[in-house]
């Protein structure tokens, strides 16, 4: 539509003179004086803006700089030169990943089914968690007792990744001639679960059992404090919604089905589209500390594998990148499928 001039001047017929419409007068002052008055509102919050610092340092630093190192894909690496100076190498290590048919190919395929098992699972799994732990905290009448069971669960993620698997590791270790087995172990001996031979050789061992433990190990670890967002969700909900629900004979299962899911429906859609982001993005720093030789066909992932090659040399280097790179690029397009989904579904999203 095409603005006209009698849209923002007036006709004075006591004058016979033309004004400009006032509304119009107010905009183009905010419009003239558009950065002064952001100017101003930055001294006003001047405090606020200064706490913003730290975090654009460490996003332009960690986040942002390195993605000039994402070149080192295209290039033939040298370790001695920069990046700038090495010579273009097109897609070559891309096609020896992808098709070469070689032991690196196959090894890139493994990591990268590997990596998706266990992001999956832990999708399938560890995502629900936290909202149910969230329903249960918001059913529990005493302050006191919330507050208690909640730092119990939040404990964990405060944790360091070193200190959490190596209680990992002592909990299902293997058995020696000066050390019994893990307590888990002989659980699973007592109740007949599982043979003394295969307790006894240690389930981290065991490529069989490495999905299992890294999957529980998670929920123990991140369940408590995810479920933060959630059940600040749930205590958002009106008062009302529940006496209305409790008129109609609504139970506390009819509330949370028909009262608290829908509620948080759009809290729960925006976080599975962050976790679907994340869902190739396996940290190599736990699977590093609990996974070993015996079971890589399992436990190798993507992030593990360019760890491996990239500490090899100037050829292993390009690899590294070529692999964390697709890794990367893959999880854009799942977000971006994520939030179209979302969006045509149900009309919620990041953007």
């Amino acid at each position: 539509m095409r603005a006209k001039a009698a849209d923002y001047i007036l006709y004075d017929q006591e004058t016979g003179a033309y004004r400009v419409d006032p509304e119009q007068v107010v905009r183009d002052d905010v419009e003239k004086h558009y950065w002064l008055h952001v100017g101003r509102m930055i001294l006003k919050d001047w405090r606020l803006y200064v706490m913003l610092v730290p975090m654009l340092l460490v996003f332009l630093f960690w986040r942002y700089f390195p993605m000039y190192e994402l070149l080192g894909c295209f290039k033939v690496n040298d370790m001695v030169k920069p990046v700038a100076d090495q010579y273009f190498s097109g897609f070559s290590y891309f096609k020896r990943l992808l098709f070469a048919g070689d032991s690196l190919s196959l090894d890139f395929w493994r990591a990268m089914r590997n990596t998706f098992l266990l992001s999956f699972y832990g999708l399938c799994f560890g995502f629900p968690m936290p909202i149910i732990l969230a329903l249960f905290f918001n059913e529990i009448k005493s302050d006191i007792a919330r507050s208690v069971y909640q730092v119990l669960t939040y404990l964990p993620k405060f944790m360091s990744t070193v200190v959490m698997t190596s209680l990992v590791v002592m909990l299902v270790k293997q058995g020696a001639l000066t050390t019994n087995m893990g307590i888990i172990n002989q659980a699973l001996v007592k109740l007949g679960v599982m043979s003394y031979e295969t307790a006894n050789a240690g389930l981290l061992n065991n490529p069989t059992f490495f999905r299992t433990i890294y999957q529980i190990s998670g929920i123990w670890e991140g369940a408590g404090y995810d479920s933060i967002v959630f059940f600040a969700a749930i205590i958002a909900i009106s008062p009302t919604s529940y006496e209305a629900a409790q008129i109609d004979g609504a139970n506390k299962w009819a509330q949370m089905r028909y009262v608290v899911l829908p509620s948080i429906l759009s809290t729960v859609v925006i976080m599975l589209i962050t976790r679907i982001g994340s869902l190739l993005n396996v940290g190599y720093e736990k699977v590093l500390l609990l996974y070993n030789t015996n079971t890589y066909v399992t436990a190798d992932v993507v992030s593990t594998l360019s760890y491996r090659h990239g500490m090899a040399g100037n050829t292993g280097t390009g690899i590294a990148a070529a692999a964390e790179m697709m890794n990367n690029v893959i999880g854009m397009l799942l977000v971006i499928g994520a939030n179209t989904i979302a969006r045509k579904a149900s009309n919620t999203s990041l953007y």
